[in-house]
């Protein structure tokens, strides 16, 4: 059997789940699909991390986000989503992979009119294939699935992680952190002071500009200091079971590391757009759309969330991506 729905959601993270409400409020039916859990993403942040915006910016569904403390935590920030998909009683279906989607012609149910119909197909964890055929797609897939690989000999092997969860583990142990901007400056400081032997590695002579300007001064302190060794001007280019090859102003060095992390960002994730005719910009990234209602130039298809933005993550955030849903039901509605 097909299910069918007015409106199917890819990505059930924060803007996926805006879109949803925004849907659900105005009277149309959902189905959010997600591959992984609710808002999938911030639970693959790291543990203590604290956001870069306030509870009040990050707020989806009109549902208050209250903390004691001035700026929400990784934790809030997952009971709080969970709280308002609950309260909406949001019809996610997680563990579920959309791997296709196909247009088919079919009236609308309610108009009369004859609209874009997509059929979606979907994958659960149990292997069994599931149909859903929508009037609109909201692509909000983000970003934390492709990770933007070094394409070095090595990056393949079990020590070797494109994301950071926590310190604990990496005790008294050598680590090497590849990249220069938030992320790296976050675990870097949380495994040293975990007990890490911390070095990073950065293709910049100097940190990320856009550092956060409480974190900066103890990152910079504890290298000036000694406490966490950074290779500047440097990249990797190999990867051993214990040790990482740098290329650097040094020449090659051999630093020992028994785990390694690439804090290099991510790719957005493309490619149900791109298998139905979405125009990808080849140098930005950006999927061709209207900024105005988020749709793109395949009737029927619309873009939420970070996704819009090409290569560039740090244009589009949950604070100006959880509005999309709005304007994509005033677009579908007109």
């Amino acid at each position: 059997m097909t299910m069918t729905v007015d409106v199917a959601v890819v990505g059930a993270g924060p803007c996926g789940l805006a879109a949803a409400i925004a849907a659900m409020r105005a009277g149309l039916s959902t189905a959010v699909f997600d591959r992984g859990c609710l808002v999938n993403g911030i639970a693959s942040y790291p543990t203590y991390m604290t956001f870069f915006s306030t509870a009040e910016r990050i707020a989806i569904g009109g549902v208050p986000f209250l903390v004691a403390a001035d700026k929400p935590t990784r934790r809030d920030a997952l009971a709080y989503y969970r709280g308002v998909a609950s309260l909406y009683d949001v019809p996610v279906r997680q563990y579920e992979t959309v791997e296709s989607m196909h247009p088919v012609d079919g009236p609308a149910e309610a108009s009369g009119e004859r609209s874009p119909r997509w059929l979606l197909r979907s994958v659960k964890r149990s292997g069994e294939v599931m149909e859903t055929a929508a009037h609109a797609v909201v692509i909000a897939t983000g970003y934390f699935g492709r990770p933007n690989r070094l394409q070095v000999p090595g990056e393949s092997l079990p020590h070797v992680r494109h994301g950071y969860v926590e310190g604990h583990a990496a005790w008294r142990e050598p680590v090497v952190i590849v990249g220069g901007g938030n992320s790296a400056v976050d675990a870097a400081l949380d495994m040293y002071r975990a007990g890490a032997h911390v070095t990073m590695v950065h293709l910049a002579p100097t940190l990320d500009n856009g550092v956060k300007p409480w974190v900066r001064p103890e990152i910079e302190a504890r290298i000036h200091e000694g406490s966490i060794t950074a290779h500047y001007d440097s990249r990797v280019v190999a990867i051993e079971p214990d040790v990482v090859v740098v290329q650097g102003p040094e020449g090659m060095v051999r630093v020992p590391a028994t785990q390694v992390y690439t804090m290099t960002g991510y790719l957005p994730e493309t490619g149900l757009l791109a298998a139905v005719g979405v125009p990808i910009d080849a140098v930005s990234g950006i999927p061709s759309h209207d900024p105005l209602s988020m749709a793109t130039p395949v009737a029927g298809v619309y873009l939420a969330g970070v996704i819009a933005s090409g290569l560039q993550a740090n244009r589009i955030f949950i604070e100006n991506g959880r509005d999309h849903g709005d304007a994509i039901v005033r677009h579908l509605l007109s």
